[in-house]
């Protein structure tokens, strides 16, 4: 056996490596393995990805990442570990997709959970107003508006909009008589009886 403190080279790569380079085998004369530890993890990776392709698996191709890089699977962009949340349940202490990946997830998630939307019947409504907000016609809309005793979704509104609508709890008669007042009529309640009014048809 060849001393442990030497080294060979690699038929492989024709490098010569120091022996702690190597792995073990005892059934060699020298004691280390043919192949230099580099080479035996190439070649065994492109072995099992051969036997994988021959059973009929799909078989992602094999991109370097370098330290303090992870690659997302989703964006497939490779980011670095500052753009992934932390996670215990994975290998490498990191989530299994980068922030921005898990937002857009999240978001399709919440808007098919709460209002059975999907991001095409989103982009599609947003579509059809032409890309505005149908009350105001000028700000972009962001909100999914929706009726709360239904819950039939509407539209998808600007946040002033969907908020003044909040405001006026989805009124129809007030949000009236909140036009006709800024138009310069003011509506006056008569009295019927102590504490009852009522209000012009």
């Amino acid at each position: 056996m060849s001393d442990l403190k030497s080294g060979k080279n690699c038929p492989d790569c024709k490098e010569w490596k120091p022996a702690q380079d190597f792995g073990s085998n005892a059934t060699s004369p020298d004691g280390l393995s043919f192949y230099c530890l580099a080479c035996n993890r190439r070649r065994a990776a492109i072995s099992y990805r051969a036997r994988r392709e021959r059973a009929g698996f799909k078989v992602r191709p094999k991109i370097d990442v370098p330290d303090g890089h992870k690659r997302c699977p989703k964006c497939e962009q490779i980011k670095p570990h500052s753009e992934w949340h932390k996670s215990s349940r994975q290998w490498d202490g990191l989530a299994a997709r980068c922030k921005s990946c898990r937002k857009v997830d999240g978001r399709a998630g919440y808007f098919m959970r709460k209002y059975g939307l999907t991001e095409a019947d989103l982009q599609r409504m947003l579509t059809d107003q032409m890309g505005v907000c149908p009350i105001c016609v000028a700000t972009r809309p962001e909100h999914v508006d929706h009726d709360h005793e239904t819950g039939k979704v509407r539209a998808v509104l600007c946040f002033n909009c969907n908020a003044a609508l909040g405001m006026f709890k989805d009124r129809p008669d007030a949000l009236r008589r909140a036009a006709t007042y800024v138009e310069g009529i003011v509506w006056k309640p008569t009295l019927v009886a102590p504490g009852v009014y009522r209000l012009p048809s």
